[in-house]
């Protein structure tokens, strides 16, 4: 879709921020301040790069309000949240595509399969029988949408996309390239020298607004379902395991893993390289660092962190040592109070 060209008074009302500049200044882009030309719009959303204010040749800049310049060459819109606003701009001027209604002639659509007249099937789409793709959905190519598979209006199904195991999306659900929901969970039973696999018979179930990253894996549950509730954006390369609960409204980075039956509750936020293991309860409001690893229920919303920083390799050895010998100290320790307890009780000469 061709993008648009708006004037700076639009965006100014769309984005409810403060203009300082002139309003019919026509804005067709959005740039970073190095990179941007006459045109084109830029943000400022840390102080600590308002050196680039000084040579960056954008008609305007989205920044906060506390931040004021003496005359500069560019018109300002001034916003509490820069980047938010940035954002609303920049998809303002580059809308999302639209269906095309149609179905490729090298798709393969079961005949019990529903899908509605304004919804987009590309090349070598596989649609199973019983699934059901509502109004507006584009499926790019080489995308499975397996037996009982239920879309939502509006979907946004990237290429070599696995919905699988009655999947069931909501509105507005993107989901990028080679993500593959509703594949069995890791389900094995002990049988003496072997293992055994469960079945696996639940789905999964995703709300509305749920962006899905690219090669991402959502395990189906194992007898209920795994749910990923209204809002919850992943990153590429997640791993949610079966029976996982996800509250509204969480974001999780990439190379980030849930392990079973875990609850995570909304507005949470987690770093990349996560490991949360299986059968915790974490409240709402948690934010976890890079390459946290949970391992007990969080029972309080705040910050958490684990996991040991990068360090010149010379006192990482050193270090290392360390932590073989912090049992010993310990224990070292303890003696030592005790002789200082005891030496305290003996009365005085």
């Amino acid at each position: 879709m061709p993008r648009q060209s708006i004037s700076l008074g639009e965006l100014a009302e769309h984005t409810d921020s403060r203009l300082q500049g002139n309003a019919d200044t026509v804005i067709h882009a959005v740039a970073t301040l190095e990179q941007a030309e006459p045109g084109t719009l830029s943000f400022l959303a840390n102080p600590r790069y308002r050196q680039a204010l000084t040579t960056t040749q954008a008609s305007a800049v989205v920044m906060a309000d506390q931040i004021t310049l003496d005359d500069p060459p560019f018109a300002r819109l001034y916003n509490p949240n820069p980047y938010l606003a940035f954002a609303q701009i920049a998809r303002l001027l580059n809308p999302l595509p639209s269906a095309i209604p149609g179905i490729d002639a090298s798709a393969v659509v079961h005949p019990q399969a529903q899908i509605a007249d304004d919804a987009q099937i590309g090349p070598g789409v596989h649609v199973g029988s019983n699934a059901r793709v509502g109004r507006g959905c584009i499926i790019a190519a080489g995308t499975v949408i397996g037996e009982s598979v239920v879309l939502g209006e509006h979907c946004r199904i990237e290429c070599n996309v696995s919905l699988l195991a009655a999947t069931r999306l909501g509105d507005r659900v993107h989901i990028a390239a080679g993500a593959v929901i509703g594949s069995d969970g890791f389900g094995f039973a002990r049988a003496d020298a072997h293992w055994e696999a469960v079945p696996q018979l639940g789905s999964v179930v995703v709300g509305d607004d749920v962006a899905i990253g690219a090669n991402t894996t959502i395990d189906r549950g194992s007898q209920g379902n795994t749910v990923i509730e209204t809002g919850c954006k992943l990153d590429n390369l997640v791993q949610i395991a079966h029976n996982v609960h996800i509250g509204a409204h969480t974001v999780i980075a990439a190379s980030s893993g849930i392990s079973g039956s875990t609850r995570l509750g909304a507005h949470c936020a987690v770093g990349g390289q996560v490991g949360i293991a299986g059968h915790l309860t974490i409240v709402d409001g948690c934010t976890f660092t890079g390459m946290t690893m949970v391992t007990g229920h969080i029972r309080e919303p705040g910050v958490y962190s684990s996991g040991i920083p990068a360090a010149p390799n010379r006192e990482w050895r050193r270090n290392a040592v360390r932590f073989g010998q912090l049992e010993s100290m310990a224990r070292r320790l303890d003696a030592l109070e005790k002789q200082l307890n005891n030496a305290g009780e003996q009365p005085d000469e």
